[in-house]
């Protein structure tokens, strides 16, 4: 085996074990180190040139940035996520034939597109799912990225929010927390124009939150201009009151409105 493949596994080694202890500065600098070795390898995209150890540097090289998304997600780093899958991806697209077939890969693909809805980057959402097989869109954590984004279009929020119960894998309950969050912002600000002001009871029941504590902080923290009073009642009247209000020249619409009626029977 080629001394400079040895050291790359033996980086990697430590790179796993620090991600187990979830110790992510000693991760993050070590797959800095382990990228800069791998550029020393023809074998691996973009040259992908015929080596004798190809197959093997491939797949290792393959499972390092598999490995390197997971600590993206760790990290809470949709930045690093997006580089660190775009180096990924040319080993499940342009490897074919050539490597067996990883496990992670269905489940990487799926939170990319889940990262994808997060981000509302719906377009490439649906590019990336026109690039997939067949047997990719059966597989369970393709099927539930595309069920999430039905829903969300079809403005069946507590789907998405119910959702965040049956992830496929571990890795997505970042995405989905925050895809959460967006789903929470939106509905709490159709139900502050809708109503006046909620029971603590249907408040919950709206946003699906599971206590009243959760309630007060979301209140507090996202909604600073709602009100619990006797904490009994939600109320959104100091968030409308701070709402610029318009109000409609009903006189002058009026005026317009007849007038174009006259200049209209003159044409006819």
């Amino acid at each position: 085996m080629d001394p400079k493949l040895t050291v790359v596994k033996q980086s990697f080694e430590r790179f796993k074990a620090a991600l187990v202890r979830s110790d992510l500065d000693t991760c993050t600098n070590l797959l800095s180190q382990i990228k800069v070795m791998l550029t020393e390898f023809t074998s691996l995209p973009p040259l992908l040139e015929d080596t004798p150890d190809a197959v093997h540097e491939l797949t290792i090289a393959r499972d390092i940035f598999e490995h390197a998304v997971v600590l993206s997600v760790k990290a809470e780093d949709q930045d690093a996520f997006e580089r660190d899958f775009l180096q990924l991806k040319p080993y499940y697209t342009d490897t074919a034939g050539r490597l067996p077939p990883s496990a992670q890969e269905y489940p990487i693909l799926g939170l990319n597109l889940l990262r994808l809805l997060v981000q509302n980057r719906i377009a490439e959402f649906h590019t990336e799912l026109e690039l997939m097989s067949a047997s990719a869109m059966e597989n369970l954590c393709i099927k539930h990225a595309v069920e999430l984004e039905q829903s969300f279009m079809e403005g069946a929020y507590n789907r998405v929010l119910s959702a965040r119960q049956t992830v496929p894998h571990e890795t997505y309950v970042y995405f989905m927390d925050l895809l959460a969050k967006t789903v929470r912002d939106e509905v709490a600000s159709c139900s502050e124009k809708a109503y006046d002001s909620l029971s603590l009871s249907d408040a919950k029941k709206v946003l699906m939150i599971s206590s009243d504590k959760e309630l007060s902080e979301y209140v507090t923290e996202e909604r600073p201009d709602w009100e619990i009073k006797n904490g009994l009642q939600v109320y959104f009247q100091k968030a409308k009151d701070s709402a610029p209000c318009k109000e409609i020249p009903s006189q002058q619409l009026i005026n317009h409105t007849l007038s174009y009626a006259r200049e209209l029977e003159r044409i006819i």
